[in-house]
């Protein structure tokens, strides 16, 4: 769960993911250096939960892709058998985890999408028209260059068999951003590995700030033709 500047929200993850009924499961924070107290909270939860949470803490920001890659290489070295991303700005369903892992024992994927677009998906509903309408053709247009076969290419809620990440070589993955989420997808696709998809609600945050800026849209626009022609792999 990478975080920057999510003090208020990170709670209230954190006790959402620890209610969960699923056995061993293991909270990892990455926090960027927020400037606005978020490390100390998350370190303040790993020692009241010495058993289920820890904290990666990380000198400087520099990206969602570079925060992820931080944590899945820590969650594999410590030998984790499955690695869940999600944000900490609790627009992820954490109630979803359950579904997502039964999907991953009982099929041959090796990652399941916390998805908005399959049947009982859905975005927020304080989302405006046009916000609607970049997400949907955000979706499409990675797909129609990609053919990436999901509903929900650009999801950054997933379930992964530690496997396919160690598969498609994780650490090496030199996206960032939004795109990181769609590179990691093609990636599993050009081996042969299954994707499924779980129905889930994304939720607006209603504490703290969005990170989405015209440098990681522009980034995240580029990215499926740089992954068609070979230069992002």
């Amino acid at each position: 769960m990478p975080t920057y500047n999510e003090r208020e929200n990170l709670p209230v993850a954190v006790e959402r993911l620890t209610a969960l009924p699923v056995a061993d499961l293991h909270v990892l924070v990455v926090d960027d250096n927020s400037p606005d107290g978020t490390g100390e909270v998350a370190d303040k939860l790993a020692a009241d939960l010495p058993n289920v949470v820890s904290v990666l803490h990380r000198t400087e920001k520099d990206g969602l892709g570079r925060a992820y890659i931080a944590g899945i290489t820590k969650a594999l070295d410590e030998g984790a058998d499955v690695v869940i991303q999600m944000d900490a700005d609790l627009s992820h369903p954490a109630e979803v985890i359950p579904a997502m892992l039964e999907k991953l024992e009982t099929t041959d994927a090796g990652v399941v999408l916390g998805s908005r677009y399959v049947p009982g998906g859905s975005t927020a509903a304080e989302w405006k028209w046009y916000r609607k309408a970049l997400s949907a053709w955000a979706n499409f247009y990675v797909n129609l260059i990609l053919r990436l076969g999901v509903k929900d290419a650009t999801a950054g809620f997933k379930a992964w068999k530690a496997d396919t990440l160690r598969a498609i070589d994780v650490a090496s993955i030199k996206s960032n951003g939004y795109s990181f989420q769609v590179e990691m997808n093609y990636r599993t696709v050009k081996k042969g590995i299954g994707i499924a998809e779980v129905p889930i609600r994304f939720e607006e945050r209603t504490k703290g700030a969005s990170k989405m800026s015209l440098k990681v849209q522009l980034e995240s626009a580029a990215m499926p033709w740089k992954l068609l022609f070979g230069r992002a792999v």
